[in-house]
Protein backbone atom coordinates (compact mmCIF):
# COMPACT_ATOMS: atom_id res chain seq x y z
CA UNK A 1 0.00 0.00 0.00
CA UNK A 2 1.41 3.39 -0.99
CA UNK A 3 2.00 6.21 1.48
CA UNK A 4 0.36 9.45 0.36
CA UNK A 5 1.92 12.77 1.40
CA UNK A 6 -0.45 15.47 0.20
CA UNK A 7 0.76 19.07 0.58
CA UNK A 8 -2.29 21.20 1.29
CA UNK A 9 -2.31 24.83 0.14
CA UNK A 10 -3.97 27.78 1.86
CA UNK A 11 -6.10 28.50 -1.23
CA UNK A 12 -9.61 28.94 0.18
CA UNK A 13 -11.19 28.38 -3.24
CA UNK A 14 -9.88 24.79 -3.27
CA UNK A 15 -11.36 22.75 -0.39
CA UNK A 16 -9.34 19.88 1.05
CA UNK A 17 -11.30 17.14 -0.75
CA UNK A 18 -10.60 18.84 -4.08
CA UNK A 19 -6.88 19.14 -3.31
CA UNK A 20 -6.77 15.44 -2.39
CA UNK A 21 -8.63 14.56 -5.59
CA UNK A 22 -6.32 16.68 -7.80
CA UNK A 23 -3.15 15.36 -6.15
CA UNK A 24 -4.04 11.66 -6.53
CA UNK A 25 -5.36 12.17 -10.05
CA UNK A 26 -2.12 13.87 -11.09
CA UNK A 27 0.01 11.17 -9.47
CA UNK A 28 -1.89 8.48 -11.43
CA UNK A 29 -1.77 10.41 -14.70
CA UNK A 30 1.97 10.97 -14.43
CA UNK A 31 2.73 7.38 -13.46
CA UNK A 32 3.95 7.96 -9.91
CA UNK A 33 1.06 5.79 -8.72
CA UNK A 34 1.04 2.65 -10.84
CA UNK A 35 -2.03 0.75 -12.01
CA UNK A 36 -3.06 -1.82 -9.42
CA UNK A 37 -1.40 -0.11 -6.47
CA UNK A 38 -3.52 -0.07 -3.33
CA UNK A 39 -4.29 3.28 -1.72
CA UNK A 40 -4.87 3.90 1.98
CA UNK A 41 -8.45 3.53 3.16
CA UNK A 42 -10.48 6.70 3.54
CA UNK A 43 -10.19 6.35 7.32
CA UNK A 44 -6.40 5.89 7.24
CA UNK A 45 -5.88 8.83 4.91
CA UNK A 46 -8.20 11.05 6.96
CA UNK A 47 -6.23 10.28 10.14
CA UNK A 48 -2.90 10.89 8.41
CA UNK A 49 -4.01 14.25 6.96
CA UNK A 50 -5.98 15.32 10.05
CA UNK A 51 -9.20 15.85 8.06
CA UNK A 52 -12.65 14.31 8.36
CA UNK A 53 -13.34 10.97 6.77
CA UNK A 54 -16.11 12.52 4.69
CA UNK A 55 -13.44 14.74 3.08
CA UNK A 56 -11.34 11.80 1.91
CA UNK A 57 -14.47 9.86 0.93
CA UNK A 58 -15.61 12.71 -1.34
CA UNK A 59 -12.22 12.75 -3.07
CA UNK A 60 -12.15 8.97 -3.53
CA UNK A 61 -15.76 8.89 -4.80
CA UNK A 62 -14.91 11.46 -7.48
CA UNK A 63 -11.79 9.52 -8.54
CA UNK A 64 -13.81 6.30 -8.76
CA UNK A 65 -16.53 8.05 -10.77
CA UNK A 66 -13.94 9.32 -13.26
CA UNK A 67 -12.20 5.95 -13.57
CA UNK A 68 -8.90 6.79 -11.83
CA UNK A 69 -9.58 4.49 -8.89
CA UNK A 70 -11.32 1.15 -8.61
CA UNK A 71 -13.32 0.33 -5.49
CA UNK A 72 -13.04 -3.40 -4.89
CA UNK A 73 -15.63 -4.67 -2.40
CA UNK A 74 -14.10 -5.82 0.89
CA UNK A 75 -10.57 -5.07 -0.40
CA UNK A 76 -10.22 -1.30 -0.76
CA UNK A 77 -9.24 1.25 -3.40
CA UNK A 78 -6.77 0.59 -6.20
CA UNK A 79 -5.29 2.76 -8.95
CA UNK A 80 -6.93 2.03 -12.30
CA UNK A 81 -5.27 1.49 -15.67
CA UNK A 82 -5.31 4.88 -17.41
CA UNK A 83 -2.74 4.53 -20.20
CA UNK A 84 -5.48 4.54 -22.84
CA UNK A 85 -6.93 7.70 -21.35
CA UNK A 86 -3.57 9.44 -21.36
CA UNK A 87 -3.16 8.79 -25.07
CA UNK A 88 -6.50 10.38 -25.91
CA UNK A 89 -7.30 14.10 -26.29
CA UNK A 90 -8.66 15.75 -23.16
CA UNK A 91 -12.41 15.22 -22.90
CA UNK A 92 -14.73 18.18 -22.90
CA UNK A 93 -16.00 17.29 -19.43
CA UNK A 94 -12.38 17.25 -18.18
CA UNK A 95 -11.73 20.67 -19.73
CA UNK A 96 -14.82 21.99 -18.05
CA UNK A 97 -13.64 20.80 -14.62
CA UNK A 98 -10.18 22.34 -15.09
CA UNK A 99 -11.59 25.64 -16.36
CA UNK A 100 -14.05 25.68 -13.49
CA UNK A 101 -11.23 25.26 -10.96
CA UNK A 102 -9.13 27.94 -12.65
CA UNK A 103 -12.03 30.36 -12.81
CA UNK A 104 -12.76 29.84 -9.13
CA UNK A 105 -9.11 30.41 -8.21
CA UNK A 106 -8.96 33.64 -10.21
CA UNK A 107 -12.00 35.07 -8.45
CA UNK A 108 -11.04 33.66 -5.04
CA UNK A 109 -14.62 32.55 -4.43
CA UNK A 110 -16.61 29.34 -4.38
CA UNK A 111 -18.28 28.15 -7.58
CA UNK A 112 -22.05 27.75 -7.69
CA UNK A 113 -22.24 24.04 -8.45
CA UNK A 114 -25.32 22.58 -10.23
CA UNK A 115 -24.10 19.05 -9.53
CA UNK A 116 -26.50 16.25 -10.54
CA UNK A 117 -24.97 14.06 -7.83
CA UNK A 118 -25.78 16.26 -4.85
CA UNK A 119 -28.53 15.87 -2.27
CA UNK A 120 -29.87 18.17 0.46
CA UNK A 121 -28.43 17.01 3.80
CA UNK A 122 -29.49 20.16 5.65
CA UNK A 123 -32.95 18.74 6.35
CA UNK A 124 -31.93 15.25 7.40
CA UNK A 125 -33.59 14.28 10.74
CA UNK A 126 -30.34 13.98 12.69
CA UNK A 127 -32.09 14.06 16.05
CA UNK A 128 -34.21 11.04 15.13
CA UNK A 129 -31.19 9.16 13.78
CA UNK A 130 -29.22 9.93 16.96
CA UNK A 131 -32.09 8.69 19.12
CA UNK A 132 -32.37 5.43 17.18
CA UNK A 133 -28.58 5.00 17.31
CA UNK A 134 -28.52 5.56 21.07
CA UNK A 135 -31.32 3.06 21.68
CA UNK A 136 -29.71 0.47 19.40
CA UNK A 137 -26.36 0.76 21.18
CA UNK A 138 -27.76 0.20 24.66
CA UNK A 139 -25.81 -2.29 26.72
CA UNK A 140 -28.46 -4.97 26.38
CA UNK A 141 -28.18 -5.09 22.60
CA UNK A 142 -24.85 -6.89 22.43
CA UNK A 143 -26.10 -9.27 19.75
CA UNK A 144 -25.75 -6.53 17.14
CA UNK A 145 -21.97 -6.89 17.42
CA UNK A 146 -22.03 -10.58 16.49
CA UNK A 147 -22.06 -11.92 12.93
CA UNK A 148 -25.38 -11.49 11.15
CA UNK A 149 -27.21 -13.17 8.30
CA UNK A 150 -25.48 -13.13 4.89
CA UNK A 151 -28.49 -11.61 3.13
CA UNK A 152 -28.95 -8.94 5.77
CA UNK A 153 -31.03 -8.80 8.92
CA UNK A 154 -34.52 -10.25 8.69
CA UNK A 155 -36.02 -7.15 10.30
CA UNK A 156 -34.56 -4.82 7.67
CA UNK A 157 -35.45 -7.11 4.77
CA UNK A 158 -39.03 -7.34 6.01
CA UNK A 159 -39.21 -3.54 6.32
CA UNK A 160 -37.88 -3.18 2.76
CA UNK A 161 -40.55 -5.59 1.47
CA UNK A 162 -43.29 -3.60 3.20
CA UNK A 163 -41.93 -0.37 1.73
CA UNK A 164 -41.68 -1.82 -1.80
CA UNK A 165 -45.22 -3.16 -1.68
CA UNK A 166 -46.69 0.14 -0.46
CA UNK A 167 -44.69 2.52 -2.67
CA UNK A 168 -43.43 0.59 -5.70
CA UNK A 169 -46.08 -2.09 -6.28
CA UNK A 170 -43.60 -4.94 -5.74
CA UNK A 171 -44.72 -8.07 -3.92
CA UNK A 172 -41.73 -9.97 -2.61
CA UNK A 173 -40.63 -12.04 0.35
CA UNK A 174 -37.78 -11.13 2.74
CA UNK A 175 -36.05 -14.30 1.52
CA UNK A 176 -35.69 -12.71 -1.94
CA UNK A 177 -33.95 -9.59 -0.63
CA UNK A 178 -30.18 -9.19 -0.39
CA UNK A 179 -28.77 -6.16 1.49
CA UNK A 180 -25.33 -4.84 0.56
CA UNK A 181 -23.00 -1.86 0.98
CA UNK A 182 -23.68 -0.12 -2.32
CA UNK A 183 -24.97 -1.23 -5.70
CA UNK A 184 -21.41 -2.02 -6.86
CA UNK A 185 -21.23 -4.86 -4.33
CA UNK A 186 -24.65 -6.15 -5.40
CA UNK A 187 -23.58 -6.16 -9.06
CA UNK A 188 -20.55 -8.20 -8.04
CA UNK A 189 -22.80 -10.74 -6.34
CA UNK A 190 -25.05 -10.81 -9.36
CA UNK A 191 -22.06 -11.57 -11.60
CA UNK A 192 -21.31 -14.62 -9.45
CA UNK A 193 -24.92 -15.75 -9.75
CA UNK A 194 -25.40 -15.26 -13.49
CA UNK A 195 -21.87 -15.54 -14.88
CA UNK A 196 -20.49 -13.46 -17.74
CA UNK A 197 -23.22 -11.84 -19.83
CA UNK A 198 -23.76 -9.63 -22.86
CA UNK A 199 -25.55 -6.69 -21.24
CA UNK A 200 -27.50 -4.02 -23.13
CA UNK A 201 -27.38 -0.59 -21.49
CA UNK A 202 -29.31 2.59 -22.22
CA UNK A 203 -27.17 5.17 -24.00
CA UNK A 204 -26.54 7.57 -22.28
CA UNK A 205 -26.51 5.88 -18.91
CA UNK A 206 -25.16 5.84 -15.36
CA UNK A 207 -21.46 5.44 -16.12
CA UNK A 208 -20.47 4.00 -12.76
CA UNK A 209 -22.68 0.96 -13.40
CA UNK A 210 -21.19 0.47 -16.87
CA UNK A 211 -17.66 0.65 -15.45
CA UNK A 212 -18.45 -1.91 -12.76
CA UNK A 213 -20.16 -4.30 -15.18
CA UNK A 214 -17.39 -4.00 -17.73
CA UNK A 215 -14.79 -4.48 -15.00
CA UNK A 216 -16.49 -7.74 -14.03
CA UNK A 217 -15.96 -9.02 -17.55
CA UNK A 218 -19.41 -8.46 -19.04
CA UNK A 219 -19.73 -7.43 -22.68
CA UNK A 220 -21.53 -4.05 -22.69
CA UNK A 221 -23.73 -3.11 -25.67
CA UNK A 222 -25.00 0.50 -25.94
CA UNK A 223 -28.65 0.71 -27.03
CA UNK A 224 -30.11 4.03 -28.15
CA UNK A 225 -33.17 5.56 -26.49
CA UNK A 226 -36.16 7.59 -27.54
CA UNK A 227 -38.75 9.42 -25.44
CA UNK A 228 -40.21 6.11 -24.24
CA UNK A 229 -36.91 4.67 -23.03
CA UNK A 230 -34.62 1.98 -24.41
CA UNK A 231 -35.67 1.08 -27.96
CA UNK A 232 -37.03 -2.47 -27.93
CA UNK A 233 -36.28 -3.02 -31.64
CA UNK A 234 -32.59 -2.22 -31.13
CA UNK A 235 -32.51 -4.33 -27.98
CA UNK A 236 -33.78 -7.29 -30.02
CA UNK A 237 -30.94 -6.75 -32.51
CA UNK A 238 -28.23 -6.48 -29.85
CA UNK A 239 -27.79 -10.22 -29.13
CA UNK A 240 -27.81 -9.30 -25.44
CA UNK A 241 -29.06 -11.76 -22.84
CA UNK A 242 -29.46 -9.13 -20.11
CA UNK A 243 -30.45 -5.46 -20.07
CA UNK A 244 -29.70 -2.78 -17.48
CA UNK A 245 -32.49 -0.19 -17.44
CA UNK A 246 -33.89 2.68 -15.33
CA UNK A 247 -37.58 2.70 -16.37
CA UNK A 248 -39.09 4.95 -13.69
CA UNK A 249 -36.64 7.83 -14.14
CA UNK A 250 -33.71 7.29 -16.48
CA UNK A 251 -30.38 8.84 -15.58
CA UNK A 252 -29.30 11.20 -17.02
CA UNK A 253 -32.06 11.92 -19.56
CA UNK A 254 -34.98 11.87 -17.10
CA UNK A 255 -37.06 9.75 -19.52
CA UNK A 256 -39.91 7.68 -18.09
CA UNK A 257 -40.45 4.36 -19.88
CA UNK A 258 -43.95 4.18 -21.34
CA UNK A 259 -46.35 1.36 -20.50
CA UNK A 260 -46.18 -0.07 -24.02
CA UNK A 261 -42.36 -0.01 -24.00
CA UNK A 262 -42.32 -1.72 -20.62
CA UNK A 263 -44.46 -4.48 -22.08
CA UNK A 264 -42.11 -4.85 -25.04
CA UNK A 265 -39.05 -5.04 -22.78
CA UNK A 266 -40.71 -7.57 -20.48
CA UNK A 267 -41.75 -9.68 -23.48
CA UNK A 268 -38.16 -9.58 -24.76
CA UNK A 269 -36.89 -10.93 -21.44
CA UNK A 270 -39.46 -13.73 -21.42
CA UNK A 271 -38.83 -14.91 -25.00
CA UNK A 272 -35.63 -16.84 -24.27
CA UNK A 273 -34.79 -18.83 -21.12
CA UNK A 274 -32.07 -17.19 -19.04
CA UNK A 275 -32.69 -13.60 -20.15
CA UNK A 276 -32.94 -11.04 -17.36
CA UNK A 277 -33.54 -7.34 -16.75
CA UNK A 278 -31.69 -5.33 -14.10
CA UNK A 279 -34.02 -2.56 -12.93
CA UNK A 280 -32.12 0.29 -11.27
CA UNK A 281 -34.72 2.30 -9.33
CA UNK A 282 -32.25 4.81 -7.90
CA UNK A 283 -34.47 7.86 -7.19
CA UNK A 284 -38.06 6.79 -7.82
CA UNK A 285 -39.22 8.58 -4.65
CA UNK A 286 -38.94 12.04 -6.18
CA UNK A 287 -41.71 12.64 -8.71
CA UNK A 288 -43.47 16.00 -8.96
CA UNK A 289 -46.32 15.55 -11.42
CA UNK A 290 -48.96 12.86 -11.44
CA UNK A 291 -48.92 9.58 -9.56
CA UNK A 292 -45.72 7.66 -8.79
CA UNK A 293 -44.65 5.34 -11.63
CA UNK A 294 -44.85 1.68 -10.49
CA UNK A 295 -41.67 -0.34 -10.69
CA UNK A 296 -41.22 -2.63 -13.68
CA UNK A 297 -40.58 -5.45 -11.24
CA UNK A 298 -44.19 -5.17 -10.07
CA UNK A 299 -45.37 -6.17 -13.59
CA UNK A 300 -42.88 -9.00 -14.02
CA UNK A 301 -45.00 -12.00 -15.00
CA UNK A 302 -42.11 -14.31 -15.93
CA UNK A 303 -39.71 -13.81 -13.03
CA UNK A 304 -37.05 -12.06 -15.11
CA UNK A 305 -36.57 -8.70 -13.33
CA UNK A 306 -33.73 -8.15 -10.84
CA UNK A 307 -34.65 -5.06 -8.83
CA UNK A 308 -31.91 -2.87 -7.30
CA UNK A 309 -32.72 0.00 -4.96
CA UNK A 310 -30.73 2.26 -2.65
CA UNK A 311 -31.20 4.58 0.31
CA UNK A 312 -28.35 6.86 -0.81
CA UNK A 313 -30.58 9.43 -2.51
CA UNK A 314 -33.56 9.25 -0.19
CA UNK A 315 -31.66 9.14 3.12
CA UNK A 316 -27.92 9.91 2.81
CA UNK A 317 -25.03 8.66 0.63
CA UNK A 318 -22.85 7.84 3.65
CA UNK A 319 -25.31 5.19 4.86
CA UNK A 320 -24.20 3.00 1.93
CA UNK A 321 -27.14 0.61 2.11
CA UNK A 322 -28.54 -0.81 -1.11
CA UNK A 323 -30.69 -3.86 -1.71
CA UNK A 324 -31.50 -6.33 -4.46
CA UNK A 325 -34.70 -8.34 -5.01
CA UNK A 326 -33.97 -11.58 -6.86
CA UNK A 327 -36.51 -13.56 -8.94
CA UNK A 328 -37.02 -17.06 -7.59
CA UNK A 329 -34.73 -18.88 -10.03
CA UNK A 330 -31.78 -16.60 -9.28
CA UNK A 331 -32.67 -16.63 -5.60
CA UNK A 332 -32.03 -20.36 -5.47
CA UNK A 333 -28.79 -19.82 -7.37
CA UNK A 334 -27.72 -17.20 -4.80
CA UNK A 335 -28.04 -19.76 -2.00
CA UNK A 336 -25.84 -22.17 -3.97
CA UNK A 337 -22.97 -19.84 -4.93
CA UNK A 338 -23.14 -16.82 -2.59
CA UNK A 339 -24.82 -18.04 0.57
CA UNK A 340 -21.50 -18.18 2.43
CA UNK A 341 -20.68 -14.45 2.00
CA UNK A 342 -20.90 -12.32 5.12
CA UNK A 343 -23.08 -9.21 4.97
CA UNK A 344 -21.17 -6.03 4.10
CA UNK A 345 -23.45 -3.78 6.19
CA UNK A 346 -23.04 -3.70 9.96
CA UNK A 347 -25.89 -5.08 12.03
CA UNK A 348 -26.02 -1.83 13.99
CA UNK A 349 -26.64 0.22 10.85
CA UNK A 350 -29.20 -2.31 9.64
CA UNK A 351 -31.11 -2.14 12.93
CA UNK A 352 -31.15 1.67 12.88
CA UNK A 353 -32.37 1.78 9.29
CA UNK A 354 -34.99 -0.92 9.94
CA UNK A 355 -36.43 1.09 12.82
CA UNK A 356 -36.24 4.26 10.71
CA UNK A 357 -38.48 2.49 8.18
CA UNK A 358 -40.78 0.63 10.59
CA UNK A 359 -41.54 3.60 12.85
CA UNK A 360 -42.57 5.84 9.96
CA UNK A 361 -39.57 8.19 10.10
CA UNK A 362 -38.54 7.34 6.53
CA UNK A 363 -41.99 8.11 5.12
CA UNK A 364 -42.15 11.41 7.00
CA UNK A 365 -38.65 12.30 5.83
CA UNK A 366 -39.55 11.47 2.22
CA UNK A 367 -42.71 13.56 2.34
CA UNK A 368 -40.77 16.50 3.71
CA UNK A 369 -37.97 16.16 1.15
CA UNK A 370 -40.47 15.86 -1.72
CA UNK A 371 -41.85 19.24 -0.71
CA UNK A 372 -38.39 20.79 -0.38
CA UNK A 373 -37.18 19.38 -3.70
CA UNK A 374 -40.44 20.36 -5.41
CA UNK A 375 -39.91 23.96 -4.31
CA UNK A 376 -36.33 23.91 -5.62
CA UNK A 377 -37.50 22.22 -8.83
CA UNK A 378 -40.19 24.86 -9.37
CA UNK A 379 -37.76 27.68 -8.55
CA UNK A 380 -35.34 26.36 -11.17
CA UNK A 381 -38.04 26.02 -13.82
CA UNK A 382 -39.32 29.53 -13.10
CA UNK A 383 -35.80 30.97 -13.28
CA UNK A 384 -35.19 29.16 -16.60
CA UNK A 385 -38.25 30.68 -18.32
CA UNK A 386 -36.24 33.47 -20.06
CA UNK A 387 -33.94 30.80 -21.51
CA UNK A 388 -36.67 28.70 -23.16
CA UNK A 389 -36.24 30.50 -26.48
CA UNK A 390 -32.63 29.35 -26.59
CA UNK A 391 -32.91 25.97 -24.85
CA UNK A 392 -35.22 22.95 -24.78
CA UNK A 393 -35.83 21.92 -21.18
CA UNK A 394 -36.46 18.25 -20.38
CA UNK A 395 -36.43 15.83 -17.46
CA UNK A 396 -38.66 18.05 -15.35
CA UNK A 397 -41.15 15.35 -14.34
CA UNK A 398 -39.02 13.75 -11.62
CA UNK A 399 -35.59 13.40 -10.09
CA UNK A 400 -33.12 16.04 -8.93
CA UNK A 401 -31.81 17.53 -12.18
CA UNK A 402 -32.92 19.05 -15.50
CA UNK A 403 -31.45 19.01 -19.00
CA UNK A 404 -30.98 22.06 -21.23
CA UNK A 405 -30.41 21.45 -24.95
CA UNK A 406 -29.21 24.38 -27.07
CA UNK A 407 -31.66 25.19 -29.86
CA UNK A 408 -28.83 26.97 -31.70
CA UNK A 409 -26.68 23.86 -31.64
CA UNK A 410 -23.99 25.25 -29.35
CA UNK A 411 -21.59 22.57 -28.17
CA UNK A 412 -21.70 21.59 -24.52
CA UNK A 413 -18.03 22.44 -23.96
CA UNK A 414 -18.77 26.00 -25.09
CA UNK A 415 -21.68 26.26 -22.66
CA UNK A 416 -19.82 24.70 -19.73
CA UNK A 417 -16.72 26.84 -20.33
CA UNK A 418 -18.69 30.11 -20.49
CA UNK A 419 -20.60 29.12 -17.35
CA UNK A 420 -17.35 28.34 -15.53
CA UNK A 421 -15.83 31.68 -16.52
CA UNK A 422 -18.86 33.36 -14.94
CA UNK A 423 -18.56 31.31 -11.73
CA UNK A 424 -21.13 28.55 -12.27
CA UNK A 425 -20.41 24.87 -12.74
CA UNK A 426 -22.72 22.90 -15.04
CA UNK A 427 -22.18 19.44 -16.53
CA UNK A 428 -22.15 18.13 -20.09
CA UNK A 429 -24.31 15.20 -21.17
CA UNK A 430 -21.51 13.62 -23.23
CA UNK A 431 -19.80 12.28 -20.10
CA UNK A 432 -22.65 9.77 -19.75
CA UNK A 433 -22.50 8.27 -23.24
CA UNK A 434 -20.96 4.82 -23.62
CA UNK A 435 -19.47 5.84 -26.96
CA UNK A 436 -17.99 9.22 -27.99
CA UNK A 437 -20.79 11.58 -29.00
CA UNK A 438 -21.20 15.26 -29.75
CA UNK A 439 -23.57 16.93 -27.33
CA UNK A 440 -25.39 20.25 -27.17
CA UNK A 441 -26.91 19.53 -23.75
CA UNK A 442 -25.96 20.47 -20.20
CA UNK A 443 -27.24 19.08 -16.91
CA UNK A 444 -28.36 21.23 -13.99
CA UNK A 445 -28.77 19.50 -10.64
CA UNK A 446 -30.41 21.51 -7.88
CA UNK A 447 -30.66 19.31 -4.77
CA UNK A 448 -27.61 20.72 -2.99
CA UNK A 449 -28.45 24.40 -3.68
CA UNK A 450 -30.78 26.77 -1.85
CA UNK A 451 -33.57 28.45 -3.83
CA UNK A 452 -31.79 31.81 -3.73
CA UNK A 453 -28.62 30.17 -5.07
CA UNK A 454 -30.61 28.53 -7.86
CA UNK A 455 -32.10 31.85 -8.98
CA UNK A 456 -28.74 33.62 -8.76
CA UNK A 457 -27.00 30.82 -10.65
CA UNK A 458 -29.52 30.84 -13.49
CA UNK A 459 -29.26 34.63 -13.76
CA UNK A 460 -25.50 34.28 -14.14
CA UNK A 461 -25.99 31.56 -16.78
CA UNK A 462 -28.44 33.71 -18.71
CA UNK A 463 -25.93 36.54 -18.87
CA UNK A 464 -23.00 34.24 -19.67
CA UNK A 465 -24.82 32.42 -22.46
CA UNK A 466 -26.54 35.39 -24.05
CA UNK A 467 -23.95 38.17 -24.06
CA UNK A 468 -20.91 36.45 -25.56
CA UNK A 469 -20.19 35.19 -29.00
CA UNK A 470 -19.92 31.44 -29.43
CA UNK A 471 -16.46 30.10 -28.87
Amino acid sequence: MIDLMIPFTDNKSAPYYEQIYCFIKREIQEGRISAGEKLPSTRQLAEKLSVSRSTTQLAYDQLVAEGYLEARPCRGYYAAEVESLLAMPERSSEKMELRSEAAGEERGEEMLDFSPRGIDLGHFPFSVWRKLSRETLQEGNREFFASGLPRGEQKLRRAICDYLQASRGIHCRPEQVVVGAGSEYLLMLLWQITGKRRIAMENPTYRQASRVLRGLGHDIVPVAMDRSGMRADLLAQSDADMAYIMPSHQFPTGAVMSVSRRREILNWSAEVPGRYLIEDDYDSEFRYRGRPIPALCGSDYAGRVIYIGTFSKAVAPAIRVSFMVLPEELNRRYDEVCGFYASTVSRVDQEILARFLEEGHFERHLNRMRGIYRNKHDALLEALEPLRKEFRISGEMAGLHLLLESRRGEREETLTARAAEAGVRVYGLSAYFLEPAESHTVILGYANLEEEEIRRGVQILQEAWSTKESI
